[in-house]
């Protein structure tokens, strides 16, 4: 053994510690770090019985109408990649936002943060991208805002989105309505999105051609609620990416998930990227997926019904609800094994979205 003395100086922790002082990259993304900061933060200051649902979108009752209200904010890196662009996101990750409350997306608003020197020729093609993703989810963008930030203080664009919709009557998507027994169906492919990212992020090449799954999932949600309206719970994977979301499911509904691990669809060129650059594809984010919790007695109707749908072709049950370890997700590996799947801490590729 060498008698040099390791210089650890300049050297990281990749994941972040929970007692900082100080923000950090994995409070953005979307697994524990984010929901800390959450709940006991934000939540704290803001107090309100809605808050406290904790969803994607909050369903609030206003003049005896039931609608979703949904904001978020978009700051991928780069700007456009393969399958997509952040003015595409921008519109279809808050669709999809009001979508899982069964909403049907009626309005958006759109703030523009632009940097100082950002071509003009960028902000218009982020522009048009926006407006033919609104025209081909039927909504429309309503109302918005644009401020400029200095040169060197932001990566040339960033957007906000905020949309609202309305909740047809006998529909109750959230998690406390999870029950074992549920079933628990994906609609296709995972990883597509986090994998396209970094594919042009980092200059990787994974022998094919990988597009993000960037789409508006409203039509797909809707094909599903006409075979019942009695869906107990609908996740969009993004951020933290399918582990997230059952992990926030099981925690909020006292439920096990149980979920086999070689069911769950993982197209090849994601397969291959992860076994390549160690990530496991259960954590990897998607954009234009979702997963669905659905009473036994309609699950083989629902999945047909995606199925139908394009955005649904690929639609597989991977695993159901269940009164073992409460709270807790576990995958039945190949071999006969089971691991637990726990929620992330950060996020494998930051700025996806």
């Amino acid at each position: 053994m060498s008698d040099t003395a390791l210089d650890i100086t300049g050297w990281t922790c990749p994941a972040p510690l929970r007692d900082r002082p100080r923000v950090v990259m994995g409070h953005g993304g979307g697994g524990a770090l984010s929901a800390e900061l959450v709940q006991h933060l934000f939540a704290p200051a803001f107090g309100g019985d809605v808050l406290a649902q904790l969803t994607d979108s909050a369903a609030v009752s206003l003049g005896g109408v039931r609608l979703a209200f949904s904001t978020d904010s978009y700051v991928v890196r780069p700007l456009f990649f393969p399958g997509g662009s952040i003015g595409d996101l921008a519109v279809n990750g808050t669709v999809n936002d009001l979508a899982m409350s069964g909403a049907e997306a009626a309005y958006l608003s759109c703030g523009f943060i632009l940097e100082e020197g950002v071509e003009m020729s960028v902000v218009a093609r982020v522009a048009e991208a926006m407006g033919a993703a609104a025209r081909a989810a039927g909504v429309e963008v309503a109302t918005g805002d644009t401020k400029v930030v200095e040169a060197g203080h932001g990566d040339g664009i960033y957007l906000n989105t905020a949309g609202i919709g309305l909740i047809p009557d006998g529909v109750d998507l959230r998690p406390q309505r999870v029950v074992p027994g549920d079933v628990v169906i994906v609609s296709g492919e995972i990883g597509l999105h986090g994998v396209a990212i970094m594919s042009v992020r980092e200059g990787l090449e994974f022998g094919v051609d990988v597009q993000s799954d960037c789409a508006a999932l409203g039509g797909l949600v809707r094909s599903m609620l006409a075979v019942t309206p009695d869906l107990h719970v609908l996740r969009d994977p993004t951020r933290g990416g399918l582990a997230a979301s059952l992990n926030e499911i099981a925690a909020a509904s006292g439920t096990g998930v149980v979920i086999h691990e070689g069911r769950v669809p993982v197209p090849a060129a994601v397969a291959n990227a992860c076994a390549i650059l160690g990530l496991d594809p259960l954590y990897v984010a998607n954009e234009g997926k979702l997963v669905a919790f659905v009473p036994r007695e309609h699950a083989d109707a629902v999945l047909d019904a995606m199925r139908a749908h394009p955005l649904g072709r690929h639609a597989t049950v991977i695993g159901e609800a269940v009164d073992a370890h409460p709270g807790l997700v576990v995958a039945r590996t190949a071999l006969g094994g089971t691991r637990v799947v726990d929620l992330p801490i950060g996020e494998q590729l930051p700025r996806i979205c």
